[in-house]
C-alpha cells in the first residue's frame, strides 16, 4: 500500500465535503436529527443546507461534532 492509499483509509472525511455531509443527513436522518445532537438554530428553525453551510463554517466546534456524528453514522 503506498502513502496516498494508507492516509485515505485513516481519514473517512478524505474528499467528503461539508456539503455533502448535510446532503447525506437531510435525505436519511434529516435535519432533526442533527438538532438533537447539535443543538444549533441552523438545524432547529428553518433548516436549510445554505444556512448550515454558512454557520458551521464559522463555527469550528459546531463542524467538528457534525463531522464526528456524520463519521459514526455513515462509516460505521
Amino acid at each position: 500500500m503506498n502513502l496516498t492509499e494508507n492516509s485515505n483509509t485513516k481519514n473517512p472525511l478524505q474528499n467528503i465535503t461539508l456539503k455533502m455531509i448535510l446532503e447525506d443527513f437531510e435525505d436519511t436522518l434529516g435535519f432533526e436529527y442533527l438538532a438533537e445532537h447539535v443543538q444549533v438554530r441552523c438545524f432547529m428553525f428553518d433548516p436549510t443546507i445554505t444556512s448550515a453551510l454558512k454557520f458551521l463554517r464559522k463555527t469550528p466546534w459546531a463542524r467538528e461534532k457534525v463531522e464526528k456524528l456524520w463519521v459514526k453514522n455513515f462509516t460505521e
